[in-house]
C-alpha cells in the first residue's frame, strides 16, 4: 500500500452483549519510522476493524489484540512511495501537506449531504469533482434548521425517532423556545450501540473526497437538531469522539470541527469544548487538524489544541478587512469559513449575488486568509445543505482564484489593504474589489517585474510588459480588477 493511505484490518469477534462498549481492540503498529498504538471499532455483524495511517515508506509490522477476541493478530505489510502529498498541516500562518508542498484551500459547506439519498450523494462527488474545491465542510449528525426539515436516510444510533410531522411546522428557534427542556428527549435512541449502516456511507464518503484530493472538514457537534443527538450524556458525547476518531483519524483528509456556531449550544459551555478536544487528542494518534467554528463570538483561538482559525462573519466583507489582524494575534491559519452565501433565499446570510460572493473569495486571499464559499438557491436540495448540483456563478471562477494563489507558495502576505506579497517577496497583488479605477500608479523601484492585468470574472490575464521604476497601469472601469507582478529573475 502507499504512505499515507488507510491499512485496514477486519477481524471476526465476540458479537453477544453489547460490543461497541463492551469489548476493545488495540493495535501496535512499527516501521523503521514509527510505531503508534491505535484504536479499533465495533462495525457490526460481529465484525471488529482497524485501520491505520502508515507515514514512511519501508516494511510495517503490527499486534492487534483485545478483548474481543481470544486470537492475537500479527504479521507484516509493504509501504510503498505516496501518491498523495499527505495530511493537511499548519505552518505558522500557512497550510501546508505533510510532504512540505502548499495547500492553498478553497473551501465549500454541504452540511448534510452526506445523509441525503444515494442519488443526491453521487451527484455532490460528481459537482466536486468538477470543481475547483479542495475542502468540504460538513455534519456527521443530521441537521434540523430552515430548508432542513427531511429527515437523514438512516440515523447514527440503534433506536426510534418520534413522528415529527408536527416538529417540521417549527424554525429552529421556534423549536428551541417551544420545546425548551424537553429538546430531543422525546426520542428513543440507545446511544451506546451505533448504526455501523450510517457510518459505513460515512468511510465511503470520505474516501472519495480522498481520492479526489479534497480535504473532508468534519463537524462533529452542531446546536441545530430535533433528534436529541445535541443534547447527549457526557458517557454518550465520550464515547462518540472516541468511536469517530478510531474510525476516521487513519484517513489523511480528515479535519476535526469541534462544532458548528458552538456559541449557538444552550446545552454545552466552554469546558465542554475544552474536554472533547483533549478526547480528540488523545485518540487521534496523528494530529489531524482541529478547529472550532463560531456564529457571533470568538472561541479562544490562541488555545494551544487549536490548530487553525475556522471564522464566520455575519458581515462578511467588510470584516474580512480583520484578517491581518487576526493573523498577528493568533499566528495562525486564518480559514474564513463562512462569510454569507451566494443565493437568493429571504435569510441576508444567503442571498449576496455571485459577483459579492466572487470578490469575498478573493479578498480572503489578498488579505492573507483561506476562503470559504457557499450557495443557497431555493431548490428542493440546497447545497450549503444537501449537496447535489450547484446552480451558481461563482465557484465556476474559483479555479482561477486557486491557480493565482498557487503563484505565492503560500498564504499571501498582507501589506496594505488589498495588497500582497509572497513570503519571498517575488510576486506581488493588487485587488480592486469593488474599487473600479482607470489607472494605478506603482513604484516596482529599481527591480523589473513583469505585469499581468487580472480579470477575475472573465478569468483572464493578461500580460502588460516588464515595468520598473514609478508606472502607471491602465485598468478597464470594471470592478474585480487585480494587478499580479512577478519580479523578473
Amino acid at each position: 500500500m502507499e504512505k499515507w493511505n488507510v491499512f485496514e484490518l477486519e477481524m471476526k469477534g465476540k458479537k453477544d452483549g453489547n460490543p461497541f462498549i463492551d469489548y476493545e481492540v488495540n493495535g501496535i503498529f512499527q516501521g523503521e519510522g514509527e510505531q503508534k498504538t491505535v484504536r479499533g471499532f465495533y462495525d457490526g455483524d460481529g465484525v471488529y476493524k482497524i485501520r491505520f495511517m502508515p507515514s514512511f515508506v519501508g516494511t510495517y509490522t503490527y499486534r492487534v489484540y483485545g478483548s474481543f477476541s481470544e486470537e492475537i493478530y500479527e504479521g507484516t505489510f509493504e509501504v510503498t512511495e505516496a501518491t498523495s502529498h499527505g495530511k493537511v498541516c499548519a505552518n505558522g500562518w500557512d497550510l501546508v501537506y505533510e510532504d512540505g508542498t502548499p495547500y492553498e484551500s478553497i473551501g465549500t459547506t454541504c452540511y448534510v449531504w452526506t445523509t441525503q439519498k444515494e442519488e443526491i450523494r453521487r451527484q455532490t462527488i460528481e459537482t466536486l469533482k468538477n470543481s475547483a474545491f479542495n475542502k468540504i465542510r460538513f455534519c456527521i449528525f443530521p441537521k434540523h434548521y430552515d430548508y432542513n426539515y427531511r429527515d437523514p436516510y438512516a440515523f447514527p444510533y440503534e433506536g426510534t425517532p418520534v413522528d415529527n410531522s408536527e416538529i417540521n411546522k417549527y424554525t429552529f428557534e421556534e423549536y428551541s423556545t417551544v420545546l425548551g427542556s424537553k429538546h430531543g428527549k422525546e426520542n428513543q435512541w440507545d446511544f451506546s450501540r451505533f448504526n455501523p449502516l450510517y457510518f459505513q456511507n460515512l468511510d465511503q464518503n470520505i474516501q472519495e473526497l480522498c481520492d479526489l484530493g479534497i480535504e473532508a472538514d468534519i463537524i462533529l457537534f452542531h446546536p441545530y437538531d430535533r433528534w436529541g443527538f445535541c443534547h447527549m450524556p457526557d458517557w454518550a458525547d465520550e464515547l462518540y469522539l472516541k468511536y469517530v476518531t478510531a474510525r476516521y483519524s487513519a484517513y489523511h483528509n480528515v479535519w476535526w470541527s469541534l462544532s458548528n456556531e458552538y456559541d449557538l449550544n444552550p446545552f454545552r459551555t466552554i469546558a465542554d469544548w475544552e474536554r472533547y478536544a483533549k478526547i480528540i487528542m488523545e485518540n487521534d494518534p496523528y494530529g489531524h487538524m482541529r478547529s472550532i467554528h463560531n456564529c457571533m463570538a470568538f472561541y479562544d483561538y490562541s488555545k494551544a489544541w487549536i490548530t487553525h482559525c475556522s471564522i464566520q462573519r455575519q458581515q462578511g466583507s467588510q470584516e474580512l478587512e480583520c484578517i491581518p489582524q487576526w493573523r498577528e494575534v493568533y499566528r495562525k491559519p486564518i480559514v474564513i469559513d463562512e462569510m454569507c452565501y451566494e443565493g437568493d433565499i429571504e435569510q441576508y446570510w444567503g442571498d449576496i449575488s455571485p459577483e459579492q460572493m466572487l470578490q469575498r473569495m478573493w479578498k480572503t486571499a489578498v488579505y492573507g486568509g483561506y476562503p470559504g464559499h457557499g450557495e443557497c438557491y431555493d431548490n428542493e436540495n440546497i447545497w450549503w445543505s444537501h449537496g447535489g448540483k450547484l446552480y451558481g456563478e461563482s465557484y465556476k471562477r474559483f479555479g482561477f482564484l486557486l491557480d493565482v494563489m498557487k503563484k505565492f507558495n503560500g498564504s499571501m502576505v498582507p501589506i496594505a489593504p488589498l495588497y500582497a506579497r509572497s513570503k519571498n517577496g517575488n510576486v506581488k497583488i493588487w485587488y480592486g474589489a469593488e474599487h473600479r479605477p482607470h489607472y494605478r500608479m506603482i513604484d516596482f523601484g529599481e527591480e523589473k517585474w513583469t505585469v499581468y492585468v487580472l480579470d477575475t470574472w472573465e478569468m483572464t490575464m493578461e500580460e502588460r510588459g516588464i515595468f520598473t521604476g514609478k508606472c502607471k497601469i491602465e485598468l478597464p472601469v470594471k470592478e474585480g480588477m487585480a494587478i499580479l507582478a512577478e519580479k523578473k529573475k
